[in-house]
């Protein structure tokens, strides 16, 4: 028996998915479908309950995963202990971020990584939030970039950044000969907004309320380039991250203009399961996505 197999069969309990299983260890499902087999065979016990409907451990099932997750992270500290010890940062990292993340804040502190260690291959898949905290409790990645982090007792989270919101609208709009405005101004403007269940649309739908101001969304979007083209347009005004409309403002598409009412910000943040063991390729990566500078 190997601690791969093991590992195998803690992913398929956990995704209860024979593909997702297969993806996370890079095998095929059939691969999967035979470590299962084999492990069956070894411990002369049915496994897994095999059902159309419904997939579930058998109560010996059960007992072999909760045993085979301790030795697995006995196995994974070992490993990223002895890492430590010669000093080499190497391996996989997996990755999951919602898009406004992965196209405008990660590509300077992942240029930043790969450049100090060139071995380790780093995999980043874009995913709406809740896919990517999905990912990250099944076991599908190792790490997520959310904005506004959910608290979860599974969840480890660790802050990153504040990004400041800003209006943006388009460079002939009225808005645009102001440096800043109140929220008040807003109040009937043809809005453009994310869509209802984004963490961002939630927080922005607060600020307006707690501020009395009630916009019309008159278009919804699940990603940040839509909003902005939404923008460019002139369909309407939106408030979105500063660090996702740079080069807009920049090429003078679009113009941001700063929010009198206070300070707002969009928090960052990575998110790892609990009790994960981060080998120390990871605890590079989010030492260097912690840092202000690389900016």
């Amino acid at each position: 028996m190997q601690i791969e197999s093991l590992k195998v069969f803690c992913d398929l309990a956990e995704t209860e998915s024979f593909t997702k299983a297969a993806q996370i260890n890079e095998v095929t499902q059939s691969a999967v479908s035979q470590q299962i087999s084999s492990l069956e065979r070894l411990f002369k016990s049915l496994l897994i309950e095999r059902s159309k409907k419904k997939f579930r451990l058998t109560r010996e099932g059960q007992v072999l995963y909760d045993y085979s997750k301790q030795v697995i992270a006995t196995y994974e500290a070992l490993h990223s202990k002895l890492q430590e010890i010669k000093d080499i940062i190497s391996g996989t990292i997996r990755i999951a971020t919602i898009y406004s993340i992965g196209l405008h804040d990660l590509p300077p502190y992942l240029k930043k990584f790969l450049k100090a260690y060139p071995t380790v291959n780093v995999h980043v898949e874009y995913r709406r939030a809740n896919q990517v905290y999905e990912d990250v409790m099944g076991n599908v990645v190792d790490l997520g970039l959310v904005a506004y982090p959910t608290r979860d007792s599974k969840l480890e989270v660790f802050p990153l950044r504040r990004d400041p919101l800003v209006l943006v609208c388009h460079p002939l709009h009225p808005f645009a000969k102001h440096k800043s405005i109140k929220l008040k101004a807003l109040s009937g403007q043809k809005f453009i907004g994310f869509e209802p269940d984004i963490p961002t649309r939630k927080a922005l739908d607060k600020i307006l309320k707690e501020n009395s101001v009630e916009v019309e969304h008159v278009m919804e979007f699940d990603n940040i380039e839509t909003v902005k083209r939404a923008v460019e347009i002139d369909a309407g005004v939106a408030i979105v991250p500063q660090g996702t409309v740079v080069q807009e403002v920049l090429k003078q598409t679009l113009a941001q203009v700063s929010l009198d009412d206070g300070e707002f910000y969009r928090p960052l943040a990575a998110i790892y399961k609990k009790n994960k063991v981060l080998s120390p390729a990871m605890k590079q990566f989010l030492s260097i996505v912690k840092d202000e500078k690389t900016a």
